[in-house]
């Protein structure tokens, strides 16, 4: 499994420069995959700076030939292209309404499969997001007596697939002739219903008709149905050849699916939802025994500056920025502050109210983190514990080396009102 702070900030990344713009056609974007030579693309850039002299726009025309001159010469510093390839972006920018010259070499995470050089008014991003999916995807088939779902989990992902309900008969206790037809009626109407659940899984599950989507398949469900599905003829061999496990288990539909997900554990430890999930409930229990933890902005912060944090938790999309602040005589101290409350000015009420340097909190944590001894873990919306973690702790909190007195802190310092605001629905989602 990939290292989730590499992961992170290659995304971070991703996003940033998919985000990026310019005012004329002078953003490069060039991909060179393992095996092709870099020479070829130098050659290829060179031949597009002679055709960048017929753009009739002078200043264009000019940031055009700086960028392809400024990527010529990154590439001469490239004997032989790197195992995974090379991704290079290069060019003039509009950032915080100001021109800036951006350039970015690296090289990515997996092997690069085509080759793509674009000069436009955007940087192409599309091939590297491809690679941020996971490899490995696990179908769910939750089924019982009143219906079936299909789900998938695949990294941080948890998907519903598909879902119907079923109206099966009871058994009749009646004797007679009546007995016995309801009986075969009852044995015929479960029969079409394992039918129609092994029909769908194929369409959902080997929708090319060839290989499965997934690396395995687990079943679940209160009642048998599900041992009758993985037995019988009707459910395609190839889906039956991928079955990982089969659970009982206490609901349907997606209550059952987020049980199910919790059971597999020890079969899906390599995604990343399971460990999450995981995480966070070792963070819940903490706090719902009074353990040593923190959450929220000030006591987390507080805790890593004291050097007290064995584990550290932040939601990936936390919109919290670290704004080194100034007073008129230069005096300085970091305060945070959400993207809401810089744009309300909150940070303008203080006496340091000159801002020099922002960064979001999880980019700065990134690079930062070891210099406290802290381990650093990156948690999504994508299951239930983190949509509580975010909604009810305001996504960070952590895990303590040892027990920690935040009152004492608290009555050393002002309220900024980070916390009331912060919880505020506008600000989380």
């Amino acid at each position: 499994a990939r290292d989730p702070i590499e992961l992170f900030k290659i995304k971070r990344l991703i996003n940033y420069l998919r985000d990026a713009h310019g005012d004329g056609t002078s953003m490069v974007t060039i991909l060179i995959p393992p095996g092709d030579a870099v020479h070829r693309m130098r050659q290829k850039l060179t031949d597009e700076l002679g055709t960048a002299s017929n753009i009739k726009n002078r200043v264009n025309r000019q940031s055009v030939e700086a960028a392809i001159t400024a990527a010529i010469q990154k590439l001469g510093q490239f004997n032989s292209t790197p195992p995974n390839g090379l991704c290079v972006f290069c060019g003039t920018i509009i950032e915080e309404g100001k021109e800036k010259k951006l350039m970015k070499d690296f090289e990515p995470f997996r092997p690069l499969h085509q080759s793509l050089y674009i000069c436009d008014r955007r940087f192409h991003v599309e091939p590297l997001a491809d690679l941020l999916q996971t490899n490995e995807k696990f179908g769910f088939i939750i089924m019982d007596g009143q219906g079936t779902l299909y789900g998938m989990v695949a990294g941080a992902s948890r998907t519903v697939l598909h879902k119907f309900s079923v109206d099966l008969p009871k058994k009749h206790n009646k004797g007679g002739q009546s007995s016995i037809r309801f009986a075969r009626l009852r044995l015929e109407a479960r029969h079409n219903y394992v039918h129609k659940v092994a029909e769908y899984a194929v369409q959902h599950f080997i929708p090319d008709g060839a290989e499965p989507n997934v690396t395995g398949l687990i079943l679940a469900g209160s009642a048998d149905f599900k041992n009758v599905l993985a037995q019988s003829d009707l459910f395609d061999i190839r889906l039956r050849n991928i079955i990982l496990g089969i659970y009982d288990i206490c609901y349907g539909g997606e209550e059952g699916f987020n049980q199910t997900i919790k059971m597999a554990a020890p079969l899906l430890a390599d995604v990343r939802l399971v460990r999450e999930q995981e995480l966070l409930q070792k963070l819940f229990d903490t706090i719902g025994t009074n353990g040593p933890c923190a959450f929220g902005i000030k006591e987390t912060m507080m805790a890593y500056d004291s050097g007290a944090i064995e584990t550290m938790i932040l939601w990936d999309e936390l919109n919290v920025y670290r704004c080194t602040m100034e007073k008129d005589n230069g005096d300085s101290e970091v305060e945070y502050y959400t993207e809401y409350q810089l744009e309300k000015g909150d940070h303008l009420k203080s006496e340091y109210h000159h801002l020099k340097e922002k960064i979001l909190l999880t980019e700065w944590m990134a690079d930062h983190h070891k210099e406290k001894g802290a381990k650093l873990e990156f948690v999504t919306d994508k299951s239930p514990e983190g949509a509580q973690f975010i909604k009810g702790l305001s996504g960070i909190g952590a895990l303590l080396r040892f027990q920690m007195s935040f009152d004492v802190y608290k009555e050393n310092t002002d309220d900024d009102g980070f916390d009331s605001d912060f919880d505020d629905d506008e600000d989380l989602l």
